[in-house]
């Protein structure tokens, strides 16, 4: 492959991943049918719903930025009665539950002031008191509990108004909340599409693909974990081929989305199944080519990959004598330097005739 090709790069320390596919900036051709309607909570509701876990902040979204600084004054705004911007909320079709698409920053604050703890770290045993800072005089260097009891009234009493989206159609998915998402968190860095989906489709498929992630071949295999989980959307990917290749189509993204939100509560059984697949086709390219099966010039293609892990994987399971003894890198080096195959990885990878193309290449070379 030419190195002068312009394609979509992502570093990992001392890796690089060649996606062509990000470059795809198709739409996916649907028109969504999306309830909204406004509710005013109180501030003390707001922080009971999160302890409980009705209302949930996804375990990755942007890292809470605000210093204390910052916070301190949210909480005298409200202290003043003064208004503050409302928040997005999207609700879980499936357990009724509210996911914060928007405010992450202000809820998070308000629940470390009521908790007395600013910012804490799972990690640290001890954590920076929340004591208000640089507000008026009155209220300097207090903690919640330390308020007069008619401020801590006020606080409390304080009124956020949420708008809560809900999709009514298409109803066998709610990729509309996806796209809700990409738009609205445009605070600093841009979350990656696994980074949005790791936010609001969370369940047994995302806690199976962050297990695998661990595994020890395939970490042989990528290298590094990936800053920005383009480790994890490979194996998302991987799944995503293998079951239902005859439903692929493009936007790659929005084949993606609808796959981990169909399966995201996968039973127990499907949990162990779906693992050992994965892991008896990283077994086997590890074992019989290993790290250059996947970087036809030296370089990860996210598509080399996706088109290999298929075909070998339902060879596995079909057909496994006709892969006894054989060396994957030595059957695949000559499509490394077949310009129709290099094609088919490189260029419109996400038409339905490219990934077609770039499966048939691989099947037959393995045959």
């Amino acid at each position: 492959m030419s190195a002068e090709a312009k394609y979509e790069e992502a570093e990992v320390k001392d890796e690089k991943i060649i996606d062509p596919d990000a470059r795809d900036t198709t739409v996916a051709p649907v028109v969504y049918d999306i309830t909204s309607y406004g509710v005013d909570y109180d501030v003390e509701g707001l922080v009971k719903r999160l302890q409980r876990g009705d209302i949930v902040i996804p375990d990755f979204q942007r890292d809470y930025v605000w210093s204390l600084t910052e916070a301190s004054r949210l909480v005298e705004s409200m202290l003043l009665g003064l208004p503050i911007p409302g928040i997005f909320l999207a609700k879980d079709s499936d357990t009724n539950r509210l996911l914060v698409i928007d405010g992450q920053q202000r809820l998070k604050s308000l629940q470390f002031f009521y908790s007395g703890e600013f910012n804490p770290k799972p990690e640290k045993k001890s954590s920076r008191k929340f004591k208000l800072k640089k507000v008026q005089a009155r209220f300097e260097g207090l903690m919640y509990h330390e308020l007069e009891s008619n401020d801590r009234r006020s606080l409390d009493d304080s009124i956020i108004h949420a708008t809560i989206i809900k999709q009514e159609t298409p109803s066998e998915d709610n990729t509309s909340i996806y796209h809700v998402f990409e738009r609205l968190n445009t605070g600093g860095r841009k979350l990656t599409a696994q980074e949005i989906r790791v936010a609001i489709y969370m369940g047994a498929l995302n806690k199976l693909i962050v297990d695998l992630n661990d595994y020890g071949r395939w970490r042989e295999l990528f290298g590094p974990k990936h800053s920005r989980l383009k480790d994890q959307e490979l194996i998302l990917r991987f799944f995503a081929f293998y079951f239902n290749k005859e439903g692929y189509i493009k936007p790659i993204k929005e084949f993606l989305n609808k796959f981990n939100q169909k399966y995201r509560n996968l039973s127990e059984e499907k949990y162990l199944e779906w693992g050992s697949v994965f892991k008896a086709t990283i077994d086997f390219v590890y074992d019989n080519g290993g790290r250059p099966v996947f970087r036809p010039d030296r370089v990860f293609n996210t598509n080399v990959f996706e088109s290999v892990m298929y075909v070998v994987a339902k060879k596995l399971q079909n057909d496994p004598e006709s892969l006894k003894g054989v060396s994957l890198f030595k059957k695949l080096q000559p499509l490394f330097e077949n310009r129709d195959f290099i094609e088919s990885v490189t260029r419109a990878t996400t038409d339905e005739s490219s990934m077609e193309a770039r499966h048939k290449f691989v099947e037959e070379a393995l045959s």
